[in-house]
């Protein structure tokens, strides 16, 4: 199952790698010439001090040509080995771009369902984990692993033809038994690893948590309390990382073990043939060259093999974001919305979030071309969810929703949004200028646009008033402004869309009775003669609708104007009755 998800890693990789595959070759190819380089080195080295010793020869002469050959085998590998790493960077960062766009535009993709519930902590760790490991395996496998067992191979046929078949016997054994060794060892330790990692996460999480919570820890003086929470998690993770480096000891305790004892019985064995005058001193070094050669690239044979375990499990973690479904999805037939007066239906609209709970039963209305309809109701009526619905965040159980007589399922989703405008009841801004945030409504505006859409809105003043003005930055989720301010920066921002479909979702919840009265004069203003649906609290806000439907409990229990359903004297008499009482305590 384990080999199953690593090559299944592998090959969500091979379609990125695919277009660079010429300077792939290339850039094997310059690898095989290092390696080919380094191989010459300990050959270039045994005639060097051949040359030079005087049991050898009557003559000692310096070998210019063996220690120039030495020199350039050395300046080849380090070369071939830069080149090679400067040509191969661009098929590592571009393929890691490619793939973080492709799941950051899915991310985008996915259903309102999926971003309820995610951690927006966990998801950037998996995609910098990925991206990380993207990187070490293509480096470590394609230029480590690799070439190491190629280099293993060319050196064992070289001992083989040199000399006694010992020294070939030996050196493999040594080298196969420290690998063994290295990945038993390293597949035990890495569940400390994986533990560190997910320990790791869980912190992460509630630290962002906490942080983005700010407010709400100060409001009821929990700092100790999340501190506690933080460093339970930092314990846990603390005693895996305690049993991480402990066993990472005894791997290369016995790492050690294995070279030192390899590498003593070959020098014993070479220094008896130099006695015996089998072999030359030349010979002794060229052999010790090989095999601490070998051992280098291999002393990180555990290292590399726990990391490229891990970066297979962290890409994979990666790729299975872009296997999340998609929701809500364009049919292939799928054609682009045409408002003409902008008409909005429910017919028989049924709909909830899980199969225990229903939300909405079977509603029936109509927003009428270029009129307001505004929906009241207890919290949990089902009110925030209409819009949801209609911005096709899910879709429905049953029944259908029309613009103009278009069903929004058969149309493309882009196009719908793009013909509708929401004021949202909490607003959220990016952490960047004022300017930006407005202007986010339509990045093609200019500034004029951007300043009348804030006069519109009555939040022109207050910026002009401002040190910074239109580039003072609102900061994380806009928490520098106040709800009011940032309830304004809202309406500007959809003003700027200017689309034919306006939704308030108690736009005006933020701002103080006086403040209110002047939006909402302005809302009536911006919604003549466009279609409305205002989600209400305040019903003194919504006196002016041409419809207003009571919801109770995701069901229509009244339906009118105000005028009818005061004379009603059932729950929507009762509501006002109520919140006129309230305001004049308020008063």
């Amino acid at each position: 199952m384990k080999d199953h998800h690593d090559w299944k890693a592998i090959r969500s990789l091979l379609p990125y790698l695919w277009q660079f595959k010429e300077r792939v070759a290339l850039a094997l190819l310059l690898l095989t010439f290092a390696k080919l380089a380094n191989i010459g080195i300990p050959l270039a080295l045994k005639s060097t001090v051949d040359a030079l010793d005087p049991q050898q020869q009557d003559i000692i002469y310096l070998p210019i040509a063996m220690l120039l050959t030495y020199g350039l085998l050395r300046l080849a590998g380090s070369l071939f080995s830069e080149l090679r790493d400067a040509l191969f960077a661009k098929v590592i960062f571009h393929s890691i771009r490619r793939i973080a766009g492709n799941i950051f535009s899915h991310l985008h993709s996915l259903s309102l369902r999926f971003h309820l519930q995610r951690q927006t902590g966990g998801i950037s760790r998996d995609l910098e984990r990925g991206s990380r490991g993207i990187s070490f395996l293509l480096n470590f496998m394609i230029f480590n692993i690799l070439p190491t067992l190629v280099e293993i191979a060319l050196v064992t046929i070289i001992l083989l033809n040199l000399y006694d078949s010992i020294f070939a016997i030996i050196t493999t054994t040594t080298i196969l038994l420290y690998i063994a060794y290295t990945l038993v060892i390293t597949e035990w330790r890495m569940r400390f690893r994986r533990e560190m990692n997910e320990l790791d996460s869980q912190a992460n999480n509630q630290a962002i948590d906490s942080l983005l919570n700010y407010e709400t820890v100060k409001y009821f003086n929990n700092e100790q309390f999340e501190l506690q929470h933080y460093d339970e998690k930092l314990s846990h993770w603390e005693s895996a990382a305690i049993k991480n480096q402990t066993s990472l000891s005894l791997l290369n305790i016995g790492q050690g073990v294995i070279i030192a004892t390899g590498l003593t019985i070959l020098m014993l064995l070479a220094g008896q043939g130099v006695v015996d005058g089998d072999l030359s001193l030349g010979d002794l070094i060229l052999i010790n060259a090989f095999l601490l050669q070998l051992y280098v690239p291999l002393g990180f044979l555990g290292f590399v093999y726990r990391e490229i375990r891990h970066s297979l499990t962290d890409i994979e973690r990666m790729f299975s974001l872009l296997e999340q479904p998609r929701e809500t999805m364009d049919t292939a037939e799928a054609v682009e919305l045409n408002v003409s007066g902008g008409e909005i239906k429910f017919n028989n609209v049924s709909f909830s979030y899980d199969d225990n709970r229903k939300i909405l039963h079977d509603l029936n209305f109509t927003i009428e071309a270029g009129k307001k309809l505004a929906i009241v109701g207890a919290s949990g009526s089902g009110k925030s969810t209409l819009v949801r619905l209609l911005f096709r965040f899910y879709d429905l159980n049953s029944g259908s929703i029309t613009i103009d007589d278009q069903d929004i399922s058969t149309v493309q989703q882009q196009s719908l949004r793009e013909a509708i405008g929401v004021v949202p009841q909490d607003t959220v801004l990016f952490n960047n200028s004022i300017y930006q945030n407005i202007l986010y409504g339509n990045t093609q505006a200019d500034k004029q646009a951007v300043i009348a859409a804030a006069k519109q809105a009555h939040i022109h003043d207050f910026i002009d008033n401002l040190p910074e003005g239109y580039d003072t930055q609102v900061g994380e989720r806009g928490l520098k402004l106040s709800g009011g301010e940032k309830q304004r920066v809202a309406i500007a921002r959809t003003l700027l869309k200017s689309p034919p479909i306006l939704i308030f979702d108690e736009a005006t919840s933020a701002l103080d009775s006086h403040a209110e009265k002047e939006i909402n004069q302005q809302l009536r203003t911006i919604s003549a003669n466009k279609t409305t649906l205002v989600i209400a609290h305040r019903l003194s806000t919504i006196i002016d609708a041409d419809t207003i439907i009571v919801l109770t409990q995701g069901r229509i229990s009244e339906q009118g104007t105000h005028k009818q359903l005061l004379a009603k004297k059932s729950h929507y008499a009762t509501m006002w009755a109520l919140q006129q009482t309230q305001g004049s305590l308020d008063d």
